[in-house]
């Protein structure tokens, strides 16, 4: 077989929107991206803009610090979560996302490839590519699936909306903005001062 028909064996066809976590581990493509009820959705083709990446990576490690010791462990993307609903088995896995930053507190949910199963905490970054996505999508993800907290940082406005799973359903938060103290129900002990966090990121 040669290149050219190799690279169309080994993409998905974004027409046909229904793929396993068998079909995503064939795919050799430069983008990132991500399966939601078998559909594929393309992560942005460029690099997050700096201010994404300084919030992520200064949370990531605020987070790192706080659980150091504890059972519960922090990931940073790329880091793959897939979500089984049936079978465990990959070619039955049709949820296969990227999260900005995660915390699992159960070690069975991980493997070398990742985390099968919800995460306690999952916390997304948003961008005008993502909001979308972010929003809709995996939000009817992450609630369906267990994900006991999911927070959404609007990076541009420097503010954090968190949902919390009450009863199988999301209840959110006020919109917490500069002067608010984020404390996390998932994770007793760890608190945000988003003034404080928010000061040096422009």
């Amino acid at each position: 077989m040669d290149d050219k028909n190799k690279q169309v064996v080994n993409e998905p066809d974004l027409t046909y929107g229904h793929y396993s976590y068998a079909d995503y581990l064939t795919w050799q493509m430069d983008d990132v991206v991500e399966l939601i009820k078998g559909k594929v959705f393309k992560k942005a083709a460029a690099a997050p803009k700096r201010i994404h990446q300084r919030i992520s990576a200064k949370l990531l490690t605020r987070l790192y610090v706080f659980l150091d010791g504890k059972h519960c462990q922090v990931y940073g993307a790329p880091f793959d979560v897939r979500f089984p609903k049936t079978s465990k088995e990959d070619k039955h896995i049709f949820n296969v996302v990227q999260p900005d930053i995660c915390v699992i507190c159960d070690p069975a949910k991980l493997d070398e490839r990742g985390c099968i199963g919800a995460p306690d905490l999952i916390v997304e970054i948003l961008s005008p590519s993502n909001s979308k996505t972010e929003l809709k999508h995996k939000y009817e993800l992450y609630e369906s699936h267990g994900v006991r907290e999911y927070w959404i940082i609007h990076a541009e406005t420097q503010d954090l909306l968190i949902y919390s799973l009450e009863n199988g359903r999301y209840v959110p938060s006020r919109l917490l903005t500069s002067g608010d103290l984020v404390e996390s129900s998932v994770l007793p002990g760890f608190k945000l001062d988003l003034e404080e966090f928010f000061g040096d990121i422009e």
